[in-house]
Formats: structure tokens, C-alpha cells, sequence
């Protein structure tokens, strides 16, 4: 845990008593504050008074008391409209911040100079995050990572010259974080999602770009226009930056060149400093990188960890043992020829879209709660699906849109259990010697069915494991 000493003796007020907020009031008890902590929900706030955290009603508390309010990312800052806590705030004239914000703070006074990377992006920043983190403990650095994955950023070990911190961002945790400052902050992609919590793709955009902003050295993705903006941006500044590209080679950076090799495909990173390209690693045969997202994934991840001191054969061995992130491209095992994919994460149509383009012959199960769009952007990859199976509440939506391609075959399954056992009957009576994929890549969110996509993906896991004759990748 990171004690947070820099409210040491005065009062905090903490809105949000899941995960994060539960691990923000420990490290902000440890550093000395006077927590006064609240949850809307009855449980919650049962939960974190066991623990001995002061529960105070914030809706009739003295909020000019106060020195800071710590709120959790996932209650509404602005949109669709403020929670009534950012309220109280805003008219007690208290700023209002998250926990990025406090490790940052704390950061600042006890280890100015500890390296910290930051992630952020629409898609691919949880594998990002994950496979950089891999590549630096493969090499032997002390590393620290959570933050948007897994664990919540204060309760890792304190910051320290020789640790690194690699530090998943959402755009909502960036918003509540004024004094971010990496040494290393990486910028992935950026198409339209979470616009009901920003207003418009050009907030959503402003907030990304304070991680390009304020970083020593930004690693922005420049195959999209908004991304590739904010790159030109940071060039203008004269400050450390390295474009990165999973579609297309750079004069300057770090990009995925694709090339067939004996009737295989091979994927190379390619690294370009002052004008001369080298090839600094190969991703055939690796599973868990497979595709082009997972292309600029592994170019972003190169990018930092050589700016972080680690030689190119450091980085390509931790490239080959990467294990992969669970419910993202998670290749679970096999029945014969027949893959299963567990994509569980992918709750828009763009983060679909990594999956699609990296297998022919594909048995999809998808569904759940849309978003905004469906899967209408997803029709030039029709082709490669072998027969789709819906489920939940946007089966209605995403069957009218394959009724009017025409092009792919579909059942409506319903449920997931149901999905998965029509999946596995077909691809194994599919004919032909090629790999065949049952994916899991919903393109939409779980909450119809699931309480979140790992609920989801876990449910997915052991449907498959249940299925005769599987065989599940080592470590699975």
C-alpha cells in the first residue's frame, strides 16, 4: 500500500466505496487524514465501516471543512450530469480529484524522479498496460502495475527510483487528475466511446490528450485522425515524442510491418531512428499478439520500454512469453483444429473489430447490451464469419443488420450456454484443414446478462472447459 501523507492532519471528504475508493481510504487513513467516506449504497457502506472508515452522510455534512474531495471514477463528473456530491463540492469552492491524483501527489514528495509509465486509449490500453509490465519483470525491474487494471493504483507498493510504476488510465480517472505527469505516457487510439460520461468525441478527445500533454516522453498511435492530432501537437512543443503505427510504416517511430513468409503471415515491429529502420522483433507464433491491434499494442510497448532503458533482445523475449490478458484475444485451448477465443472485453464494435480481422472461418457469438452504432461497422469483415450466434438484449438490432447484408448465416441462441454449444457443433462439422475460431467477442456491454465482462469471459471459460474432448492451453 502507498500511505498517503500529503492530507496528513486534515480532513478528506471520499465519494465511491468499491475497490478503488476502499483502497484511496485506507492510504489516505495510513498517511494521517481524517477520512469521511460515503457510498449510495447501503452495502457498500456497511462493507467499509468494518473496516473502521468513518461512514459521514456527505449530503449533510460541513463540506467547508474539507480540503480535498476525493471522488471515484466511475460517478459522473460532468455527464450526463454532475452527482450531487461534485455538487457540494463545487459550491464549498473544494477540489475535487482521484486516486491517479493522490499517487501523483504522493509521488511528487517522496520519489520525484520514480519512473512511472501511464496507458491510456479507447482499446488495446489493458493489453498494452499488461504486456509492458511483462517485459520489464521479464528483464528483471522492479515493477508495480494496476491503476483502470486489476489493482487500484494506491494500493501498490510506494514509488522509488529503482521501481516502475505501469499505470492503466481511463479518461475518467484522467479527468481527476490535475498534476499528471509520467515519464512515459502513451496515447493508443481514440474512436467515439463513453460519450454519454464526456458530452462530445471532442471532450473525450481533450481529456486523452492531457496524458500526451504532460508526459516526458509521448507515445502517441497515429492511425486515427483525433490521435494523429495530438500527435502534431506534441511535435509543435519541441518535447520528447514517438509516433507509433499497427497499419502503416513511419519515417520516424515505431510501426508494424506485415509480410508473408511461406504462406504465413509474419508480423515484425520496426523500430526508425533518425531515418533508419531495423527489425527489433517478430510476433509469429506468438498467440497472445496475434492481430493487428495487438500489432500497435507491441509497438507501444516497445517504444516504452526502450525509452526506458531495455535493449531490443530484452524486449523481444518478454514479447515471446507473454502470457496474454484474460477475457482479451485469450485463446483458451482447442478441440482438434477448432480454437476458442475469449474476447470477452470487447464491448464495442472497434474492439471487435481487432478480433475479426485475425481468423477466417469464424464462429462469433456476440450480443449483449449495444452500443451506440451496433455492429454496423463491422460489416466488411462479414466474410469472414462461418455463422454468428446472437445473444441477449441487442439480438433484435444485430439480426436486422445481418438480414440486410445477407451474407451471414445465424441462429439466435439466446444465452450464452446455449451459444457456446451450438458454436463448438458447428465449427467441428465445418469442413476443410484450416484453423477455425469459436470467438467470443460481443461487441457490446454485459450488463443484460453479466454484471461485467470478466463475469462474462469466466462464464465463457468454463462452458468451453465442460465441452468434450478440450484441451486448454498450458498456464490456462
Amino acid at each position: 500500500m502507498l500511505p498517503v501523507t500529503v492530507f496528513a492532519g486534515r480532513k478528506v471528504a471520499l465519494f465511491g466505496l468499491g475497490g478503488s475508493g476502499l483502497a484511496t481510504a485506507r492510504a489516505l487513513i495510513a498517511g494521517g487524514a481524517e477520512v469521511a467516506a460515503w457510498d449510495d449504497k447501503a452495502e457498500s457502506r456497511e462493507k467499509a465501516a468494518t473496516e473502521g472508515i468513518a461512514i459521514v452522510d456527505l449530503t449533510q455534512a460541513d463540506w467547508s471543512s474539507f480540503a480535498s474531495f476525493v471522488l471515484s471514477p466511475g460517478v459522473p463528473l460532468t455527464h450526463p450530469q454532475p452527482h450531487w456530491s461534485v455538487g457540494k463540492a463545487q459550491g464549498a469552492g473544494v477540489e475535487i480529484i482521484g486516486d491517479i491524483e493522490l499517487f501523483f501527489r504522493e509521488r511528487a514528495r517522496v520519489a520525484p524522479k520514480a519512473p512511472v509509465v501511464c496507458i491510456t486509449g479507447t482499446n488495446g490500453k489493458s493489453t498494452t498496460t499488461a504486456l509492458i509490465a511483462h517485459v520489464l519483470r521479464q528483464a528483471g525491474r522492479d515493477v508495480q502495475m494496476g491503476g483502470n487494471i486489476g489493482t487500484a493504483v494506491l494500493a501498490l507498493e510506494p514509488p522509488a527510483d529503482d521501481r516502475i510504476h505501469v499505470v492503466e488510465c481511463s479518461t475518467f480517472q484522467i479527468d481527476l487528475t490535475p498534476s499528471l505527469k509520467p515519464t512515459v505516457g502513451i496515447q493508443m487510439n481514440l474512436t467515439p466511446d463513453h460519450l454519454d460520461r464526456h458530452g462530445t468525441l471532442q471532450a473525450y478527445a481533450a481529456i486523452k490528450e492531457r496524458m500526451v500533454a504532460s508526459a516526458d516522453i509521448a507515445i502517441v498511435g497515429v492511425d486515427d485522425e483525433p490521435s494523429k492530432q495530438m500527435a502534431r501537437r506534441r511535435a509543435a512543443s519541441g518535447r520528447p515524442l514517438v509516433r507509433i503505427s499497427g497499419e502503416q510504416p513511419l519515417d520516424e517511430g515505431v510501426f508494424a510491418g506485415v509480410t508473408a513468409n511461406e504462406g504465413k503471415l509474419d508480423t515484425r515491429i520496426v523500430s526508425v531512428r533518425d531515418g533508419k529502420p531495423r527489425v527489433v522483433a517478430n510476433l509469429a507464433g506468438i498467440g497472445s499478439l496475434r492481430g493487428s491491434h495487438n500489432a500497435q499494442n507491441a509497438a507501444a510497448a516497445f517504444a516504452a520500454c526502450s525509452a526506458l532503458g531495455l535493449s531490443d533482445d530484452e524486449i523481444a523475449a518478454g514479447f515471446r512469453s507473454y502470457p496474454g490478458l484474460a477475457h482479451r484475444m485469450e485463446e483458451l485451448g482447442r478441440i482438434g483444429r477448432v480454437v476458442f477465443i475469449n474476447d470477452s472485453k470487447a464491448t464495442n464494435a472497434d474492439s471487435t473489430e481487432k478480433a475479426l480481422t485475425s481468423f477466417r472461418d469464424i464462429f462469433w457469438i456476440l450480443g449483449g447490451k449495444a452500443k451506440e452504432g451496433g455492429i454496423e461497422s463491422l460489416r466488411r469483415y462479414f466474410p469472414n464469419i462461418a455463422k454468428a450466434y446472437l445473444i441477449g438484449a441487442a439480438s433484435d438490432a444485430f439480426a436486422t443488420t445481418f438480414d440486410a447484408d445477407g451474407r451471414v448465416t445465424y441462429e439466435r441462441s439466446g444465452t450464452l450456454d446455449l451459444a457456446v454449444a451450438a458454436a463448438a457443433r458447428d465449427a467441428a462439422a465445418h469442413g476443410g484443414d484450416a484453423e477455425i475460431a469459436v470467438l467470443l467477442s460481443p461487441a457490446c456491454a454485459s450488463y443484460d446478462q453479466f454484471p461485467n465482462f470478466e463475469v462474462r469471459g469466466d462464464a465463457f471459460r468454463t462452458l468451453v472447459a465442460a465441452l468434450p474432448g478440450f484441451e486448454a492451453v498450458a498456464g490456462r
